[in-house]
């Protein structure tokens, strides 16, 4: 163990479930977002005496995604993505959605708790890659609009233009096409 290592173990390990959370959402895959967010980790601990910052749980994010758009998500872009199943294979804490629906006295009522996360997941996964990841930065990982342009490296009017489209766009989605027909029946 380096001198390092308990440093790291304080200010970084902590944040590992958003490493985790942010590399399922950009790979859309639980085996590739435990590979990308572990081969994150291991370039955190590499490059731990370069962190100068506040925000720990920032700079890693942003370890995850460069990692991402860098050699990793080159290397495997002949791969078949798998869809990512909620169900089979979250990490469920007590405040998830997904553990609130396990927890309903009714089991009525937790399948359609399921349903319901399951249908927002999807949606958010048929979103534009550039709108999914910033609006899971801000709504997932509540991130400032000023550490969602630092780690994207766009200006800060740029992530709001990006999460209000994206908001739009999932509500789009999670209204479906009976509610498009619906807009034109009240429009004529």
């Amino acid at each position: 163990m380096t001198h390092t290592q308990p440093a790291f173990d304080r200010i970084v390990m902590p944040h590992l479930d958003a490493a985790y959370n942010l590399a399922r959402w950009l790979t859309g895959d639980v085996h590739d977002a435990n590979d990308l967010a572990q081969e994150a980790m291991l370039r955190a601990l590499r490059f731990f005496a370069s962190f100068h910052g506040d925000d720990a749980r920032a700079w890693l994010l942003t370890i995850v995604r460069n990692t991402y758009y860098s050699s990793w998500r080159r290397a495997r872009t002949h791969e078949p993505a798998v869809e990512f199943e909620e169900e089979l294979h979250s990490l469920e804490d007590a405040g998830s959605p997904l553990a609130r629906a396990h927890a309903c006295a009714n089991p009525e009522d937790a399948v359609s708790a399921r349903q319901q996360v399951a249908r927002v997941d999807a949606a958010l996964a048929r979103l534009p890659l550039e709108y999914r990841e910033a609006l899971v930065l801000r709504e997932v990982e509540d991130l400032s609009y000023r550490a969602i342009a630092d780690m994207l490296a766009i200006p800060m009017g740029t992530v709001m233009s990006r999460i209000s489209r994206a908001r739009t766009l999932l509500a789009r989605e999670l209204a479906g096409p009976a509610a498009g027909i619906t807009r034109l029946r009240r429009a004529s």
